[in-house]
């Protein structure tokens, strides 16, 4: 397994899949397990995940990921993790009321992180995609009304190699004891 520095630089936003390849199951099984250890305010774990991978079911939802030029890609990709808030333990709940902080959004960033460097890890890219029909993918895959679909987690074996990165130095986003 890599380090966690070289597993963090390494991961990036992939936007094109080999279609002739379709994902092993027990990778995706494995994603899906360090989703399950993410960690949620007061345990909450405010989530549960559709993973698609029926490839006529995946084009579908990818189709649906697609509007006004975003997320063309997302059809090619073999599989969809599919995030959807659930209802927050009631401590997580009052807690977010007394800070005025929606702790289960939170919570659903930290399991996207999860899912996308178990996908590296893994040997796969992925792309966190929050602009979709969400209507059109909730009736796809029979995700009740009363749910919200944050996420679409496109996986899959990536078409191009990896990019140089642009970030901002550290002297620019941290600093100690004080905000400079």
């Amino acid at each position: 397994m890599k380090d966690f520095l070289s597993l963090a630089k390494a991961r990036q936003s992939d936007r094109a899949y080999d279609v002739s390849r379709p994902v092993e199951a027990e990778k995706i099984e494995r994603i899906m397990e360090a989703a399950c250890f993410a960690p949620s305010a007061c345990n909450a774990q405010p989530w549960k995940f559709v993973v698609v991978t029926d490839p006529e079911l995946a084009v579908k939802v990818g189709k649906a990921a697609a509007g006004l030029g975003m997320n063309k890609f997302a059809k090619d990709a073999p599989v969809h993790v599919l995030v959807v808030e659930e209802p927050a333990n009631i401590t997580s709940f009052l807690g977010s009321r007394i800070k005025d902080k929606y702790f289960p959004l939170v919570d659903i960033g930290i399991v996207a992180a999860h899912i996308a460097l178990a996908a590296e890890d893994e040997g796969l890219g992925s792309c966190i995609l929050g602009w979709f029909d969400e209507k059109g993918i909730k009736r796809l895959v029979g995700i009740p009304a009363s749910r919200r679909l944050l996420l679409d987690i496109t996986i899959g074996y990536p078409l191009k190699g990896k990019r140089v990165k642009s970030r901002k130095g550290l002297e620019k986003v941290v600093s100690f004891n004080r905000y400079k």
